[in-house]
């Protein structure tokens, strides 16, 4: 087990295969299916909000992750790798949209604005967009999971949660931070007052 990763990482579950947790790099593979060997963690994203949103929440929860490539080709219309990569680059909007992004619905609708920017300051993104050819791919991640280090500070809270009575059971799987937990299923967001009762932010 790394000291830098929780024990039950990733969080979110998704089109994905776990490597080794300790290496630097996480590849997303966008609509390709591509046996990528090397990294962290690998899998596909197919839209612009969602799919991101669940890249963001993997991500910011292992600080061994510094690089994340951008490989495969894009979904169409949805255009995920872009979304990604405008992310990366522009933040989000009041409004939560990927600033930048030209995606039908680049929304960040159920992560808080520190998830994002945490985001942002953990990784580099290595646009590798349009690449299938796998060994190339690899040669890539050896490269970078070479030269990662650790990000200096802990894991973004990501980390499972109790239920309480105030909550039906498996209604809410994970925390994303202080009072604001994730309903895994349906993908959204809930916040909590001081007296526990529960209000849906996103869906």
């Amino acid at each position: 087990m790394d000291d830098n990763c929780h024990d039950d990482w990733p969080p979110v579950r998704g089109d994905y295969r776990i490597g080794d947790r300790g290496r630097g790099v996480a590849v997303v593979t966008l609509a390709s299916r591509l046996d990528i060997r090397g990294a962290a963690i690998v899998g596909t994203c197919k839209t612009e909000n969602l799919g991101v949103e669940k890249i963001v929440a993997n991500i910011i929860s292992n600080p061994n992750i510094r690089y994340l490539i951008v490989c495969g080709a894009e979904s169409r219309g949805h255009l995920p790798g872009d979304a990604i990569v405008s992310l990366h680059r522009n933040g989000i909007d009041e409004s939560g949209r990927i600033i930048g992004a030209a995606g039908a619905i680049p929304f960040i609708q159920n992560l808080q604005r520190e998830a994002v920017e945490r985001f942002r300051r953990q990784i580099d993104v290595v646009d590798m967009r349009g690449v299938e050819d796998a060994a190339e791919i690899e040669r890539i991640v050896d490269h970078y999971s070479g030269i990662a280090e650790p990000f200096p500070e802990p894991p973004f809270e990501v980390v499972k949660k109790t239920h309480s009575s105030m909550v039906q059971p498996g209604d809410l799987d994970i925390s994303l931070g202080p009072d604001v937990y994730l309903d895994v299923e349906a993908w959204a967001v809930f916040l909590t007052t001081q007296k526990q009762h529960m209000t849906s932010v996103g869906a």
